[in-house]
């Protein structure tokens, strides 16, 4: 096997592990969100609406905290989504496709583009016809959505190059820490500066033991809850906080490869208990011993990412979904407002020129290279799928639409651009590569 074919399988099984996860997340996203709609469009929907204002929380002598559903799944849960967010990041910009210069570039640019032009055309759009009040919503069509993307990216099999693949991977990453900085800083409320010093300073306390190669998982995550908690009363979103710590995870391994071999071969091998049903206790010991040694040569970052993925794409997105995409349609609902139209057009129309448009200058201007076996037509393919923005879209739309009405319309031109993103950009790669890829 050749260095090229080591290196295809080395990245194939980090990528196809979160194709894999993303296909089925995708597939459950799509269904509690037609059963959030059908539901706030039936005659239960007072009981839809009823749900995610209900009060939940704790009492501790003086000391009160509560917050309502709604709040609970996009404060908290979401958190812990922006939290495996960060790890793949981390683990991107350390050892994978975001760790040089050249691996970065294209996708990067890309993601650029695909951040300023939907943005651009939204501010124009509102500048023709819209209102201050609508102008909030400019950070809305910037956010691609990496579990449809990828979902819809990984149905179409082997017939896509895996090259492209990783582009769309590293793209969404990218487009992510995007979306967190637009966040932090355009769609942050008041502060409370002794809140928000209080979350840094315990930051700060984490990453200097992260310099004394501290690397207590459990500790780090209740210190991360204090850290949440005071993000949380300080403006600053609580799901920054989610990210934060995840950078300041440990990636470092406990234990050296060449150490858990050694331990691996002082193990006896005792024929005698071969068609043994069960262990004896000591050799039950051993094996418990070289699990936990299996643990530590892992490094903590990959591992949390990994178990984090099933739970983050088949739980709390799916909930995420059913708790913000019920629009209720009346009378009054406006399909095709400012709002709806400048973030369908920015999604679609935006995100398809300005991922292809950036990566293209990045390549002629000789900052970024192209990726073997794939051309600008396949770049635009994947580009007009970087136009589903669903999940984070919606995300930014209940940060900067406090009017109800406002909101629905932000998630309805949602609904239109990720659509249509998704049916035409799916399309487009099944023509461009109508066969499986047998190579």
């Amino acid at each position: 096997m050749n260095i090229s074919s080591k290196r295809t399988e080395r990245v194939s099984r980090g990528i196809i592990e979160l194709l894999q996860s993303s296909a089925l997340g995708g597939i459950l996203l799509i269904l509690f969100t037609i059963v959030a709609l059908v539901w706030a469009n039936s005659g239960w929907q007072e009981s839809y609406h009823h749900l995610w204002h209900m009060t939940f929380g704790f009492e501790l002598g003086n000391f009160s905290f509560k917050m309502d559903l709604h709040h609970w799944i996009n404060d908290g849960l979401m958190a812990i989504f922006f939290y495996m967010v960060g790890l793949e990041i981390k683990r991107e910009v350390i050892t994978g496709e975001l760790s040089s210069r050249k691996k970065a570039a294209l996708p990067a640019l890309g993601a650029l583009g695909g951040m300023m032009i939907p943005a651009l055309i939204y501010v124009t759009i509102n500048a023709a016809i819209g209102t201050p009040e609508s102008a909030r919503g400019w950070g809305v069509p910037m956010a691609t959505d990496i579990a449809f993307s990828l979902g819809i990216i990984s149905l179409l099999g082997k017939r896509v190059p895996l090259a492209l693949k990783v582009f769309l991977v590293a793209l969404a990453i990218v487009d992510d820490l995007g979306a967190i900085l637009v966040i932090a800083i355009f769609y942050t409320s008041e502060l409370n500066l002794p809140a928000l010093f209080t979350g840094l300073g315990l930051l700060a306390f984490l990453f200097v033991l992260d310099r004394m190669k501290f690397r207590s998982i459990p500790f780090i995550h209740v210190v991360g809850l204090v850290v949440w908690y005071c993000f949380l009363q300080s403006g600053v979103h609580a799901t920054i906080a989610g990210v934060l710590l995840a950078f300041l995870t440990p990636v470092g391994r406990e234990l050296g490869i060449g150490v858990f071999h050694k331990k691996v071969n002082e193990l006896e091998y005792d024929k005698t208990l071969e068609d043994s049903d069960t262990l004896p206790h000591h050799q039950l010991e051993n094996y418990r011993a070289l699990r936990r040694q299996l643990k530590k040569i892992q490094s903590p970052v990959q591992r949390l990412e990994h178990d984090l993925h099933h739970s983050v794409n088949y739980l709390i997105m799916p909930v995420f979904a059913l708790a913000n995409a019920g629009v209720t349609f009346s009378s009054g609902t406006a399909i095709f407002s400012v709002v709806s139209i400048a973030v369908a057009v920015g999604l679609f129309v935006g995100k398809s020129i300005g991922i292809t448009l950036f990566a293209w200058m990045g390549y002629k201007m000789g900052l970024a290279e192209l990726p073997e076996g794939i051309n600008f037509k396949n770049i635009l393919g994947v580009a007009i799928l970087g136009g589903l923005g669903f999940t984070m879209a919606i995300f930014i739309a209940s940060l900067a639409f406090s009017e109800p009405s406002m909101l629905d319309q932000a998630k309805i031109g949602i609904f239109i651009g990720s659509l249509l993103s998704g049916f035409i950009g799916s399309y487009a790669l099944s023509i461009m590569f109508p066969g499986d890829n047998k190579k």
